[in-house]
C-alpha cells in the first residue's frame, strides 16, 4: 500500500497532479489514501453520494450506468493514471454511474473538501479538472453520435479501435492485444446490444482478417480496416 515518498512520487506521475510542486503533492498525498478492489467489485454505485475523487494507480475502472432490468451500459473504461468520481464533488449531487473494477485494481482516494481546497488555491490543478472535464464532454458526443449515426457494426469497429488505441503500441507485426479479461458482454454494453450480436460480428470480423479470436483474447489485425467498416 503506497505511503510517505512512494505515494508521492506516484502522485507526481499522475497528469491530474504532475504541474504540482513537491510540497503541495506533499499535502495531496498527506489527504489521501490508498484503497486496493478486487475483479468486479464495484467501487461505488449509481446514487451514492459524492465524497471523494479517486485515482488509479494501477488497474482498470469501468463507469456504467445500470438500468432496472440489471443491465448495463457501459460509459467508458479508465486506466492507470486516470481520475474519476468527479462531477458528484463539484455540484454535491449522487454519483450519476456506477464504478466497477475490471481487474485488480489500487487506487488513491482524496476526500471531497481536500479536493475542492485544491481546485480552490492550485491552478495547475483547475487546468487539468477542465480538460477533464473537456475530454468528457467529447467522449460523451461521440458516443452519442456513434449510437444515432452508426449501425451495429461500426459502432463495435470504433469501439475496438478506441480500445486498441487504449491499449498502448502495437506489437512488431502491427497488431495489438486488448485487454485478456475483455468479455463479449462488456463489448455489447459499451455499444448497445445483445452479446449474440457481438458474437456474430467478432466472428465476421475474424473470417475478413480485422481481428484473431482466441484463447489470448481479442486481437485486432488491421486497424484500417476496423476504421473503413466504422465509415460505412
Amino acid at each position: 500500500m503506497l505511503t510517505g515518498r512512494p505515494l508521492v512520487a506516484s502522485l507526481a506521475r499522475i497528469p491530474f497532479f504532475s504541474g504540482l510542486d513537491m510540497a503541495a503533492l506533499e499535502r495531496v498525498a498527506a489527504s489521501t489514501r490508498t484503497r486496493r478492489f478486487r475483479r468486479g467489485e464495484v467501487i461505488f454505485h449509481a446514487g451514492d453520494p459524492g465524497d471523494a475523487l479517486f485515482v488509479i494507480v494501477s488497474g482498470e475502472v469501468k463507469i456504467a450506468v445500470p438500468s432496472e432490468s440489471g443491465e448495463e451500459a457501459i460509459l467508458t473504461t479508465l486506466h492507470d493514471g486516470d481520475v474519476f468520481g468527479e462531477l458528484a464533488l463539484l455540484d454535491g449531487a449522487p454519483r450519476s454511474a456506477t464504478a466497477a473494477a475490471l481487474v485488480a485494481t489500487e487506487t488513491v482516494v482524496l476526500p471531497r473538501d481536500s479536493f475542492l481546497d485544491l481546485v480552490a488555491t492550485e491552478p495547475v490543478v483547475r487546468d487539468a479538472l477542465l480538460a477533464s472535464l473537456a475530454r468528457e464532454l467529447r467522449r460523451l458526443t461521440t458516443h452519442v453520435e456513434e449510437l444515432h449515426f452508426l449501425d451495429i457494426t461500426g459502432r463495435l469497429a470504433a469501439r475496438l479501435i478506441r480500445l486498441a488505441a487504449e491499449s498502448g503500441p502495437a506489437d512488431h507485426d502491427g497488431t495489438v492485444r486488448l485487454r485478456a479479461s475483455l468479455t463479449q458482454a462488456e463489448l455489447a454494453s459499451m455499444v448497445g446490444c445483445t452479446r449474440q450480436s457481438v458474437n456474430k460480428l467478432l466472428g465476421q470480423f475474424s473470417d475478413t482478417g480485422l481481428v484473431r479470436l482466441g484463447r489470448e483474447g481479442i486481437v485486432v489485425t488491421d486497424i484500417d480496416g476496423l476504421v473503413a467498416e466504422s465509415r460505412r
